[in-house]
């Protein structure tokens, strides 16, 4: 009996922290979702159409008719109005999937004085702001293993539910990676987080979903202590996933050594995703999240393309 009672305090502890989590974030969520907005409104110019020659229903552009292509191309009517014979061009219309993960780990939660936000914060920011991006350009996105992929205008909220409802069930310890799952030809992943974990693990994540053809983009989010290590003197470190604690005399001595291991650790990561064609970008917290997406939306095109 005392065994069934340390169990069940036990499950109502973790349900309780589960919980916190899911008001946290249910509480930070109205302000974030406000930002991406913000931050996709930035970089909507151009989005609707991708103004390339495919099959669609949209009216792109009438063009010269060249001979030996298919005379049931033609548009007589335009044709009848001058000299020359021309046919009728449709925008593309056909609709990619794109997969979007943004990490919440703990180490993600990390925030010095001279970023912008936290690292999670970020992370959705761009995460969600890329998602209304892409369904306004006629996208259709969705989240590894809490979504299936949509292309509904309400997209943000969707995604911010869906989010909040996860954090109640698994927020005591959220994923560090995505699911590493295979995923469809012609598709892409966009992965978003700080990629702390082993390289090992990355590239095993990487290349199971890669494994059928997939195209990803790995958005790695630093926050600019990280990069620096301002540490001096006396400074106790403490472990995010832990109780860990270490303490050192002089902080310092260690700065080389850091950033030499950081270093190496990002080289490993952009190796694991250039191995698979996908693109590796760094991305700090005392920058606009808008340069990031953009740069996002340009790479996104270009897969498109390429696929």
């Amino acid at each position: 009996m005392a065994d069934a009672r340390l169990l069940a305090a036990d499950e109502r502890a973790i349900e309780t922290r589960h919980q916190r989590g899911a008001l946290d974030l249910a509480r930070r969520l109205p302000a974030l979702l406000v930002a991406a907005k913000e931050v996709a409104a930035t970089a909507i110019h151009g989005v609707h159409g991708r103004k390339r020659a495919g099959v669609g229903e949209t009216f792109w552009q009438f063009r010269p008719f060249v001979w030996g292509e298919s005379t049931t191309r033609i548009d007589w009517r335009r044709s009848a109005r001058d000299d020359r014979v021309y046919v009728r061009e449709r925008e593309w219309e056909a609709a990619h999937t794109v997969w979007v993960w943004m990490d919440r780990s703990p180490s993600m939660a990390y925030v010095s004085s001279l970023a912008m936000q936290p690292k999670i914060d970020r992370a959705l920011v761009l995460g969600l702001a890329l998602a209304d991006l892409l369904v306004r350009g006629g996208e259709r996105v969705g989240m590894p293993g809490l979504t299936r992929a949509l292309a509904s205008r309400d997209i943000v909220e969707r995604f911010a539910q869906s989010l909040i409802e996860d954090e109640r069930r698994n927020g005591e310890n959220p994923a560090e990676l995505p699911p590493a799952d295979a995923l469809a030809p012609r598709t892409q992943a966009v992965l978003i987080g700080d990629f702390l974990s082993p390289p090992d693990d990355i590239r095993t994540t990487i290349h199971a979903m890669a494994s059928r053809g997939a195209l990803g983009h790995v958005v790695m989010i630093a926050d600019p202590v990280e990069e620096t290590f301002p540490f001096t003197g006396h400074t106790e470190f403490l472990d995010v996933d832990s109780s860990a604690t270490l303490r050192v005399g002089e902080a310092e001595s260690f700065r080389v050594d850091y950033i030499a291991r950081l270093a190496a650790h990002r080289d490993a990561v952009r190796e694991a995703c250039l191995s698979r064609g996908w693109s590796f970008t760094l991305h700090r917290t005392d920058k606009p999240a808008a340069q990031a997406l953009l740069a996002l939306r340009m790479r996104l095109e270009a897969g498109q393309g390429g696929a």
